[in-house]
């Protein structure tokens, strides 16, 4: 694997994908390796969009948009020295508008099997999202489109595996 000499510039990047596929772990994982900025997309939700979701409800469009904004900027803001965000970005049209903000970020979709996901959630403690909103976010999810610049990635790999396929792929484009 060839990586970037220390002090080189990296795009930003998301690690996307639905809630407990691991977009925490890997982004920090990843933004420790490459010497960048984390922040999760967790941290920008409004007060009434944890609300909502803690109690079972799925966002709206409606609620997401200002949201998608905000961590576009972030990523606006990185675009130049990177920066890695965990963002859920679960569809081709969030992930436009994260484009908006930063034209050259990288997407490192985490993805594998439904079980797994819910076995993960439930087991958490401490985060608003319930098990039950998992369904929700896989019926939401959109793949990423051969436009979008990109790698999928098992998330049931070991992190250090998940990390080394992204930064390869950073380090390729």
């Amino acid at each position: 694997m060839v990586e970037k000499a220390l002090g080189d510039s990296y795009p930003p990047i998301v690690t996307m994908g639905v809630s407990g596929s691991g977009k925490t772990t890997a982004g920090r994982a990843l933004a420790e390796r490459l010497g960048v900025p984390y922040a999760d997309a967790d941290d920008f939700h409004s007060e009434s969009n944890i609300a909502k979701m803690a109690s079972g409800t799925p966002l709206t469009d409606a609620d997401r948009w200002p949201w998608l904004e905000a961590v576009g900027a972030w990523l606006g803001r990185h675009q130049s020295g990177g920066g890695v965000m965990g963002c859920s970005a679960l569809r081709v049209a969030y992930r436009d508008v994260l484009r908006k903000h930063a034209p050259g970020v990288l997407f490192v979709h985490l993805e594998g099997e439904r079980s797994v996901v819910v076995r993960r959630v439930a087991e958490r403690s401490g985060h608003f999202m319930p098990a039950a909103l998992v369904d929700s976010q896989y019926a939401t999810l959109e793949e990423l489109e051969p436009r979008e610049r990109g790698l999928v990635v098992d998330f049931d790999l070991p992190i250090e595996q998940i990390v080394d396929k992204a930064v390869a792929y950073v380090a390729a484009n």
